[in-house]
Order: C-alpha cells, then sequence, then structure tokens
C-alpha cells in the first residue's frame, strides 16, 4: 500500500483519489458503519460546543453537517473529520461577546479565506515547526479554560449579568453567584461525565457520551428535575438547514473581526494539521497539507454561510472514524449525512436535554483535551518548562493567541541562545 508521500504537495482531494482507484459496495459499508459512529459521538458534543461558546445548539449542527461534509469531501486526508471544536469555544465566545453572531459569521467568513489562502500559498508544512511544548501549554491551557466556562451550567449557577470571558474574573463571578448553587443539575452533569468515563474503561466500542445525554435527558424529564434545557434557555433546534445566506458585510466590521479571524486562523490551521498528522500515525498513510488548508478554508466558508461556527479538523471524531474502520473520506461526508437525517427527524427531542449534562460532557473533552502526562514530562526540563509554563500560563490568564506568541518568544530566545553559545564555543 502506498503510503501517499509522493504526492502530498498535490492539490487534489483524497476523495478524487480514492474514486479513481476504484470504489466498490464493501467500501461503502464500511465508511457507513464509521459515518454513524462518528454522527453519535458528534451529535452531542456538536450541541455542547455550540453552547459552551454562546451560541444556540443548532449552530454546532450546522457546523458538523455543512463544515463536516465539505472538510472530507475537498480534503486532503482519507479518514479526517471536521466540525466544531472544544479549542474554539473560547474564542468564538469572546467573539460574540464583541461583534454579536453577525461578526461571528463574518469572522468564520474571513478566516475560511485566509485558510484556503496559505493552503494556496503552500504553508501547510509550516506545522512542522511549531514547538512541541507550544502545543502542549496551549492544548492544555484551552482544556482549563474549558473547564472553567462549563462551571456555571454544571453547577445550575444564576449571574447578575454576562459571564465575563477571563478565567479569572470568571471565576470570581462564579463565587459570587454561590448562592444560586442547583445540586440537581451539578449531580446530573456529574453523573454524566462519570458514566462517560466509566463506560470508556468497561465498554469502550459504546457510544458513552449519546447513551449518557438520553438517559440524564430521560432523568430530568420524567423525575421532574429543576434544570435548565435547551428548550427553555434556546426553544428547542429546527428541523433543518437554513437557506444560505452570506454574512453582512462593512467596512468597520471587517476592521473589528479581522483580529479575530487571525485567531481562528491560526488555531484552524494548527489543529487541522495536527488531527491529520494523527490520523497518518494511525494509518500509515500520508495527507495532502495544502490541500487540507484549502479544504478547511472552504468548509469555514461553507459554515459561515449556513450560519454555523468555525470548523477545524478533530482528532477525538478522526481518530474513532479510523477505529470504526473508514476506508475512505466517503465516511466523513456520511456522517454529516447521518447528523442532518437527525435535524429533520429528531429536532423536537433535544429542547428536553439538561444544560447540566451538556456541561459534563465538556468536562470529559476537557479532561482528554488536557495532556496531562506530556505537560508533567516537560516540566523535568528547564528549557521545555519555562515554554510550557509560559504558554500555559497565558493562555489560561490571557487568552490563546497571547499565548502561543509568548511561548513561541521564550523557544525562540533559547534557540538564539543555543545558536550564540555555539558560534563562541567554535
Amino acid at each position: 500500500m502506498p503510503d501517499g508521500a509522493a504526492t502530498s504537495n498535490l492539490y487534489r482531494p483524497k476523495l478524487a483519489t480514492v474514486l479513481s482507484e476504484g470504489y466498490g459496495l464493501g467500501d461503502l459499508r464500511r465508511d457507513a458503519v464509521a459515518g454513524l459512529t462518528v454522527a453519535v459521538l458528534a451529535l452531542p458534543l456538536s450541541m455542547a460546543i455550540a453552547v459552551a461558546s454562546g451560541v444556540s445548539p443548532e449552530r454546532g449542527l450546522y457546523t458538523a453537517i455543512v463544515g463536516g461534509f465539505l472538510v472530507s469531501a475537498l480534503g486532503g486526508s482519507r479518514h479526517q473529520i471536521g466540525g466544531p471544536a472544544g479549542a474554539f469555544i473560547v474564542l468564538v465566545a469572546a467573539t460574540v461577546a464583541d461583534v454579536g453572531l453577525p461578526g461571528l459569521l463574518l469572522t468564520v467568513f474571513l478566516s475560511g479565506l485566509m485558510l484556503a489562502a496559505l493552503g494556496l500559498f503552500r504553508l501547510g508544512g509550516l506545522i512542522r515547526y511549531m514547538p512541541h511544548a507550544v502545543t502542549v501549554g496551549f492544548t492544555t491551557g484551552i482544556a482549563v479554560t474549558i473547564l472553567a466556562s462549563q462551571i456555571k451550567d454544571l453547577a445550575g449557577l444564576t449571574l447578575e449579568g454576562a459571564e465575563p470571558g477571563p478565567v479569572g474574573l470568571k471565576l470570581l463571578a462564579l463565587a459570587e453567584a454561590a448562592p444560586t448553587f442547583n445540586p440537581a443539575a451539578l449531580g446530573l452533569g456529574i453523573g454524566v461525565a462519570g458514566f462517560i468515563l466509566w463506560l470508556r474503561r468497561v465498554r469502550p466500542t459504546w457510544p458513552g457520551m449519546l447513551l449518557a445525554l438520553v438517559a440524564a435527558t430521560i432523568l430530568a424529564r420524567f423525575v421532574h428535575l429543576p434544570v435548565e434545557t435547551i428548550g427553555s434557555r434556546f426553544g428547542g433546534i429546527p428541523h433543518s438547514l437554513p437557506a444560505p445566506a452570506l454574512p453582512d458585510v462593512s467596512w468597520d466590521l471587517i476592521v473589528r473581526c479581522l483580529p479575530a479571524a487571525l485567531g481562528f486562523t491560526l488555531l484552524g490551521g494548527l489543529e487541522s494539521l495536527l488531527s491529520a498528522k494523527v490520523a497518518d500515525g494511525m494509518t500509515g498513510r500520508v495527507h495532502r497539507s495544502n490541500m487540507e488548508l484549502v479544504a478547511q478554508g472552504l468548509a469555514n466558508v461553507g459554515s459561515a454561510i449556513f450560519g454555523g461556527i468555525a470548523v477545524t479538523g478533530t482528532i477525538a471524531r478522526t481518530a474513532t472514524n479510523i477505529r470504526a474502520g473508514a476506508r475512505t473520506p466517503v465516511s466523513g461526508m456520511l456522517h454529516a449525512v447521518f447528523l442532518l437525517a437527525f435535524m429533520l427527524v429528531a429536532a423536537p427531542l433535544a429542547s428536553y436535554v439538561p444544560l447540566a449534562a451538556l456541561a459534563g460532557i465538556l468536562v470529559v473533552v476537557a479532561w482528554n483535551m488536557a495532556e496531562k502526562r506530556e505537560f508533567a514530562s516537560l516540566l523535568g526540563q528547564w528549557k521545555a518548562a519555562a515554554v510550557v509554563l509560559a504558554t500555559f500560563g497565558v493562555t489560561v490568564l490571557h487568552d490563546l493567541m497571547s499565548g502561543i506568541f509568548a511561548g513561541c518568544a521564550v523557544a525562540l530566545v533559547f534557540w538564539m541562545g543555543s545558536r550564540m553559545a555555539r558560534r563562541l564555543g567554535s
């Protein structure tokens, strides 16, 4: 089996390659099973990420359906699954708070154009220059930030005003709201998280997130638990995709959205190419990095046109796709079709889903995202420790972009110092 290294720089979607090689009924069966498996995982996760990002749950589904389909149909990886990602929660929430939903859609649209441009300028290979300690630091920092963002819904707290974005201010506001603590919400959220983690140990192939969400919804509904639901906050989700429409555009709004769009572009490129590298390691294949960036860009443009949020390659869903036996990008396209079928058939049921249950799902996402062992290992090397701690600290206390720049700056100082030392020694 060729690994694809000889064609890794081609601007040709992997879908075109696999179809030219021959695609049979057996391939379709395996891709359909894998696509359904990933859709079962993506369904609760997409809604949870959307709610945590400050938008209504259906926008997470729009993202997974439209963006996920385009990532697979046009991408440079055989197994990449695209959709909303936990890493974007903080950036999306901050953007919504700053420029509102119209500004968010324009930000996603602009980010898509930038990602496509990066691919067209053959910058996909630059991912290998990102220091490993920076990647670990910002990934763990994002995990901590996601966890902090879920405390409100997990504990059923009621804030007097809007929830602050920075972690420090957020924790202060949540502490002030402690008297509104809802034991039923906390019990439900912790129960969901605990059930998912337990089921992963005893039945790792079962869809723990979906089963936990269904059980929590039935319990809350029939025991009449006093917890907030998707219906009570958002009024449920629509039965279908909205009509496509270009985002509102004005020069002033573009100027306001441009910094966030740059952040979306950097994070989306990193996340997508890291996910594609993970897929390569699991399958022995080689993805087409520039084609992947172009596809991610077009997927973000498509997501924005249909009212979705940022799209990126997702490591957990991509790995699930591979383990489920996917052969080609058709599995990712079918995962999007299965999600659309859910919206068409079962959308009214989503209104009963407790928000505390979605928060419990994201607690598990944050736990899995945090690279705990790698983080601890890097602390044993003083240079790597400085880089990872700078990235982690600034990410948590300020924002992701500043964290990446801080970590890269520290790494650059060490690199320049070692270069100077070698020159002086010679």
